[in-house]
């Protein structure tokens, strides 16, 4: 696989990110929600990681107290299935670790499989369900927790 490197997001990596986020979801985030995640959002830990000179995935995650909760995590199409969704998770993971988070959480789609199986492969675990919490399909979200997040220094 290509080198890579994760490291925050900047305003200059804002137009891949979200283009990003656009081919990824039906219900994109508005352009400027990524602009205030990273010039005023103070809870606010946005990664993006570089892979072949370019923006390849990129994660969005609130610091609250001891907790990370994944707001939003995408790789590109052009990048899929090569591991990076979950090495920039891990890393967001160890790096809120550091600044004391114990848990993380999130919401995922139902019928989105493959990033339940991350999640999954990562040590959450299903939580509950948010009803038609989507809605543009009114699907339900599950709602995941990681609570031993010690186990990821070996992942």
């Amino acid at each position: 696989m290509s080198e890579f490197l994760i490291r925050k997001m900047t305003e200059d990596d804002l137009e891949q990110v979200i283009a990003i986020d656009q081919v990824s979801f039906s219900l994109p985030w508005p352009a400027r929600s990524f602009h205030y995640e990273i010039t005023s959002n103070e809870v606010s830990r946005s990664w993006v990681l570089e892979c072949e000179g370019r923006i390849a995935a990129m994660m969005v995650g609130w610091l609250m107290v001891d907790e990370l909760h994944v707001a939003t995590i995408a790789t590109h199409p052009d990048f899929r299935r090569r591991g990076l969704g979950k090495k920039i998770l891990v890393h967001a993971l160890l790096a809120a670790q550091e600044e004391g988070v114990i848990r993380a959480f999130l919401e995922v789609r139902e019928k989105n499989e493959a990033a339940q199986n991350l999640y999954r492969n990562l040590g959450f675990v299903e939580d509950g369900r948010r009803k038609e919490y989507y809605k543009d399909t009114m699907e339900d979200a599950i709602l995941m927790s990681l609570n031993e997040m010690n186990d990821l220094q070996g992942v």
